[in-house]
């Protein structure tokens, strides 16, 4: 019997060691679990940050080659752009234009809509 009681003893012994290196993994498990989402987090931020900027840049860009297209349409730099290839593009006469008159819209009784030619 005394062989029974020294293995029991050291059984006893090993369930406490056993629970403290379980909860010591549970702990650090934990630490390390929360300082990982932290970083994710703040990773997270720093991408959101440079997205936004990168969004108000290309916005400004954007509007500046809006602004740079409309200044080059505008009647008076297509002229002088015309002026500068020596096209020899000239307003058209009052004789070269022709006007197409508009087609009347007439409605029925059945609300669909008619065309009706001049």
């Amino acid at each position: 019997m005394p062989k029974l009681r020294k293995s029991q003893s050291e059984a006893i012994r090993f369930a406490p060691v056993v629970k403290v290196v379980v909860l010591c993994f549970l702990i650090a498990g934990s630490a390390v679990g929360y300082v990982w989402e932290k970083s994710q987090i703040y990773q997270l931020g720093r991408q959101m940050y440079q997205c936004e900027s990168q969004i108000k840049q290309l916005t400004i860009n954007n509007q500046r080659l809006t602004d740079q297209l409309a200044i080059l349409r505008s009647p008076m730099m297509l002229d002088q752009r015309a002026r500068q290839l020596n096209l020899g593009l000239v307003p058209t006469q009052p004789g070269q234009v022709y006007r197409l008159p508009e087609p009347a819209i007439t409605t029925t009784p059945d609300a669909k809509v008619a065309m009706r030619p001049h």
